[in-house]
């Protein structure tokens, strides 16, 4: 939309109050075009990064307009923060909430039905407390503060706020302007449907903070680094951000016992205490705060010089917003993010069970595609946001100390083709699939084997496409539509690689030793039925964009394992299969377990079972022939070697599992702190270690 600009006169007058307020000559990027709308008494959405100058955009016109500004607000400590500096400034300001002291409440209803107030701050909870008073005082604009709330597609939910339509409804004529740091284009949507301003003008601000350095590093031994991370660090303000309370009262004593003078804050303080801490580090008399997310909404602290996250945050929305307290001042600022894979699995399970537990998922997954990029890490958070860069920034880790690239020119442009062929409807499970040229029932239901590049990269292996796929869509090439089913589109960049010869680079994939076939490394516990149905459940997640426990859990196909239902009244019976997933999924799945052999009894033979496989393998056989001559699973025979090893029999256990596996597995030790079973470790590799795998290899580093 072009820019809009204020009258002369009313400019003028703006100006005046924008120096002798709040000290400012000239508005910041598209403050002016927001406030001009809102003086024109239109409604807008506001979409600014944290430190843009969002709350200008209502308190400027509030101070021009006749009458009192309505500011809804979440958090008191965001309240008090922005009336204490309106106060500051000679404006007058108050908040109203439930938990003041009845003289405090009477004393700001007075100011209010007086007319004595410029602007009013109060939560949507306590909104209608105030009913009385709206009814007879001026209200000139009601402003909708980190308006993300209103939606369950947003980051930070608030039921109060889906009540907030009745305002516009009640004060027609009166401008509503809605103010988030981050909203996606469904939250957006979302936002202005539940507000009932349909209208209402989108601005749209850079989310370009080029100060702020951006890293990621992997999230083992997280307290020593940080405490060597703040060696160098000891006059700057920061903030440290955990997913749990425990967590930040655990490192806030680690960090006091090692000198640093740090806080925790968490919902379980009582509010004087989280008063105390804010207060404290507001005044530099505490420069660390180690914090749940709640801390720093609506702070204007300046000289915040670094954000550590402790855990993955679970969106890309919240990240942002969270490194945004940083470098407010435009200054150089540090964000560090520490990941695990351990983290993703914790904030798998807080997003199961939620009515937008799909999309929630979707979006971790996009974060998770962040923290494990190969390319410019700015250029992955603007791309998310729509805002579409080519060049790498220079002001992160990747770009500081980037990988090895190559040419992948190529293989852009056949992803490309594809994702348009399917006319941009597909997820990127399907697209991989077809760019595999796979045979199986979506493809052929829907007739993708006829596209003429299908099967066009069948060369390179399926995680490997996904992983180029993953730089494709943090380099911009590509735009994920979570809200519509995880469809891939094509950005404006994807056009100049498809007509223009673009060129695009692509980092260049670290190969660990392959792993045998997964099919053909099930250990003791893991039948081969139970193979061919994760593997279907595997093939259909990748259908559908989704984790492959969103399909069925793999207690689901161990009980389907067990019953072998041979119908569909018989499938309904498996624990986990209601009526949605049997209606989904059922005859797919019931025919793979129709189409399973029953094993025929076989005579016991006579002999140790052990001493066979070790006499077939000192003779030479490979684990796989041992398998098919013993007509045991490979995972058995795996298992057979590891115990004949532990009681001493000459065999070399180090030939079969590799290095790389090895520290992979000593990692996981480290990150997992409690662990109740083989399965810990199979859900940290994301179930592409087979157990037998982990099974010898925690032996083998156990007897180092």
């Amino acid at each position: 939309m072009p820019t809009t600009t204020l009258p002369k006169d009313i400019k003028t007058e703006l100006l005046q109050l924008l120096k002798t307020k709040f000290g400012y000559d000239s508005f910041r990027p598209n403050q002016e075009a927001v406030i001009a709308d809102v003086m024109a008494g239109r409604d807008v959405m506001a979409v600014m990064p944290t430190g843009g100058g969002k709350s200008l955009c209502f308190q400027l016109p509030a101070l021009a307009l006749p009458g009192t500004a309505l500011v809804i607000s979440p958090l008191i400590a965001l309240m008090k923060d922005q009336v204490d500096a309106l106060r500051a400034n000679g404006i007058t300001a108050a908040y109203f909430n439930s938990s003041q002291p009845e003289i405090e409440q009477k004393h700001t209803l007075h100011q209010l039905e007086n007319g004595a107030l410029q602007l009013i701050y109060v939560a949507p909870e306590s909104l209608s407390l105030l009913d009385n008073y709206l009814n007879t005082i001026t209200i000139n604009l009601i402003a909708v503060d980190e308006a993300h709330c209103i939606s369950s597609w947003g980051h930070d939910f608030r039921p109060a706020y889906t009540q907030l339509a009745y305002l516009k409804r009640r004060m027609t004529g009166v401008p509503m302007i809605a103010l988030t740091a981050t909203a996606d284009k469904p939250t957006q949507d979302d936002i202005v449907k539940q507000l009932a301003i349909p209208q209402a003008s989108r601005h749209l601000a850079s989310f370009d903070r080029s100060n702020l350095y951006l890293e990621v590093r992997p999230g083992n031994n997280r307290n020593k680094q940080i405490l060597n991370f703040l060696e160098n660090r000891t006059d700057e303000s920061g903030i440290i951000y955990c997913l749990s309370r425990k967590s930040t009262e655990s490192l806030a004593e680690k960090l006091q016992a090692a000198g640093h003078k740090a806080e925790a804050y968490h919902a379980g303080l009582t509010p004087e205490e989280r008063m105390r801490v804010q207060e404290d580090f507001i005044n530099d008399r505490v420069p660390i705060v180690v914090a749940t997310i709640a801390f720093g909404m609506g702070i204007d602290k300046s000289n915040v010089r670094w954000v550590i996250h402790y855990n993955m945050p679970k969106n890309i929305e919240g990240y942002y917003q969270e490194i945004g307290r940083s470098g407010r001042d435009g200054l150089p600022a540090h964000t560090l993010l520490f990941y695990s894979y351990a983290d993703t699995v914790q904030l798998r399970k807080f997003a199961q069970g939620s009515p937008t537990e799909e999309y929630q998922l979707a979006k971790l997954e996009r974060m998770q595609q962040y923290a494990e990029a190969l390319s410019c890490r700015r250029k992955a958070l603007l791309n998310y946001f729509g805002e579409f860069i080519y060049e790498d920034c220079g002001n992160c880790d990747i770009c500081k100390r980037p990988p090895q690239y190559i040419d992948g020119t190529v293989l852009a442009q056949k992803v490309c083709s594809v994702v348009a062929r399917l006319k941009e409807q597909e997820a990127m499970g399907t697209v991989i699939d077809v760019l595999r040229g796979s045979e199986n029932a979506t493809i052929y239901d829907k007739g993708y084997q006829e596209i003429k590049t299908y099967g066009a990269a069948s060369d390179v292996p399926w995680r490997d496409l996904q992983q180029y796929v993953i730089q494709m869509i943090n380099q911009g090439v590509l735009e994920i539509r979570f809200h519509e089913h995880g469809r891939l589109v094509l950005t404006p960049l994807a056009k100049k690689v498809l007509f223009e010869g673009e060129s695009i680079q692509l980092a260049r994939l670290i190969k660990e030793k392959p792993a045998a076939s997964v099919a053909k490394t099930l250990d003791d516990a893991t039948g081969i039925l139970f193979e061919k149905l994760r593997q279907l459940r595997s093939t259909i997640a990748k259908e559908e964009g989704v984790p492959a426990y969103i399909v069925f859990s793999d207690a689901t196909l161990k009980d389907m394992e067990t019953k072998k239902p041979q119908t569909l009244d018989e499938m309904i019976m498996v624990s986990g299969v209601g009526q949605a997933k049997l209606d989904k999924y059922g005859e797919r799945f019931l025919k793979v377990v129709q189409q399973q052999k029953p094993k025929t009894k076989k005579k016991k033979t006579k002999g140790n079972t052990y001493a066979k496989t070790q006499k077939l393998y000192t003779d030479g056989l490979s684990v796989e022939e041992i398998s098919e001559k013993r007509e045991l699973t490979p995972g058995t025979i795996y298992g057979h070697l590891t115990k004949l090893q532990a009681d001493g029999a000459d065999i070399d256990l180090y030939r079969l599992i590799s290095k790389g596996d090895l520290e992979r597995l000593e990692q996981a030790k480290e990150e997992l702190k409690e662990v109740t079973g083989l399965k810990d470790f199979y859900d940290y590799f994301e179930e592409e270690m087979p157990y037998w795998k982990i099974r010898m290899g925690l032996y083998l580093l156990s007897s180092e």
